[in-house]
C-alpha cells in the first residue's frame, strides 16, 4: 500500500511543473487562434517562438503556411485544451481541434519559456489519433 500511495505522489510531483503552466500555455496558444480569426498574422506570429519566426521570416509568410497546412488552426469551429505534459524536457500542450466542416484533429503544440514569456515552438497534427478521443 505505501509503495502506490508514493507512486502516486511521484507520479504527482513530476507533473506539478506542467500543471502550474497550463493556464499560460493555453493562454498564448488560444491568443494566436484569436490572432488567426482576426485575419491578423502579424500579432499570430509575435506567439511564435524566434526559431519559427526564423523559419518564416515574415507574419504574411508564416500566416500562408498556416491557412495552407493547418487550415483547422486558421479557422476553428471548436478549441479544447487537453493534456499538457513534460517530454524530454520540454512542454507539450495537446488540442483537440473541430474544423468548420465538424472533422476533429488532435495537434500537439510545443511551448518554450523566454524570457518574454511562452512561446510556440513547433505544431504537430497527429493522424489518425481524434477517433479514439
Amino acid at each position: 500500500m505505501r509503495s502506490v500511495l508514493f507512486a502516486g505522489v511521484s507520479v504527482f510531483l513530476l507533473s506539478f511543473p506542467a500543471i502550474a503552466q497550463k493556464e499560460p500555455v493555453t493562454s498564448v496558444i488560444g491568443s494566436q487562434f484569436a490572432a488567426f480569426l482576426n485575419n491578423d498574422a502579424e500579432t499570430a506570429f509575435t506567439y511564435a517562438s524566434p526559431n519559427i519566426r526564423r523559419i518564416f521570416g515574415t507574419p504574411e509568410r508564416f500566416g500562408e503556411m498556416v491557412q495552407q497546412g493547418y487550415p483547422m488552426v486558421w479557422r476553428p469551429a471548436e478549441v479544447r485544451y487537453l493534456d499538457l505534459r513534460e517530454v524530454a524536457g520540454s512542454l507539450w500542450q495537446r488540442v483537440m481541434i473541430t474544423d468548420q466542416s465538424g472533422a476533429v484533429h488532435l495537434l500537439d503544440y510545443q511551448m518554450v519559456n523566454l524570457e518574454s514569456g511562452w512561446k510556440i515552438n513547433a505544431v504537430h497534427l497527429l493522424k489518425g489519433q481524434a477517433d479514439s478521443v
